[in-house]
């Protein structure tokens, strides 16, 4: 077997596209998993049953079913209720969701780490609630947890291959096609394997860039 430069020239277009869906899914994937996970913490230390209890159990629920079987369910399920999504929202929605739940743990973790005597010090200067969170708590739980937070879009980044289940043309799923087309498979997917480490590698050095300059 014998590599061939020619296909590689014209995989590259297709490659291409695969590559910005993939970043796309990536970033939005991500915000959704910051954002959502940063609010099931919160909702998981009310004081309110009612508030915390669902959450609890939605969030184990998600962190405890396969990926694979969330994005089927709402690609394939949720339109039989009238909810409807385009192949690339569901499946930024079903990473971000998935993610959540752990990136909920790794802000759990971080808010716990807080030390005792800063929400002493914070209701000692009658701080509002809001402003203990806002300005207090959540800078400190946050700056400790940026670490395994990016460990989390790496992980992402590996999982978005399985949109390409719901009909999403990311890198490997444009790999698949080309290759089904044109019966080529060694240099596609060479490539798409080459492009997972150039961008999960400089990811990970960032990580632990940044990761420094915070212990500082």
């Amino acid at each position: 077997m014998e590599w061939d430069w020619s296909k590689v020239g014209d995989f590259m277009p297709a490659f291409r596209d695969g590559v910005l869906v993939t970043l796309q899914a990536l970033l939005l994937g991500s915000l959704i998993a910051f954002g959502l996970g940063l609010v099931w913490a919160l909702a998981q230390r009310s004081e309110l049953k009612a508030v915390r209890w669902p959450v609890t159990v939605f969030t184990e629920f998600v962190r405890n079913t396969p990926l694979l079987v969330q994005l089927f369910f709402l690609y394939y399920v949720l339109p039989e209720w009238g909810v409807t999504f385009s192949a690339l929202t569901t499946g930024v929605i079903g990473l971000g969701l998935h993610y959540s739940t752990y990136t909920a743990e790794v802000y759990r973790a971080g808010i716990d780490g807080v030390p005792r005597g800063q929400w002493e010090a914070a209701k000692a200067l009658s701080l509002p609630r809001t402003r203990t969170w806002g300005a207090v708590i959540l800078p400190q739980a946050i700056r400790r947890v940026v670490p395994a937070l990016g460990n989390y879009v790496v992980a992402m980044l590996k999982d978005s291959p399985m949109i390409a289940t719901i009909g999403v043309l990311e890198m490997l799923g444009e790999a698949r096609q080309f290759g089904s087309q044109t019966f080529v498979m060694t240099e596609p997917i060479t490539i798409v394997g080459i492009a997972f480490i150039l961008i999960a590698y400089p990811a990970s050095l960032l990580m632990r860039a940044l990761e420094r300059r915070l212990v500082r």
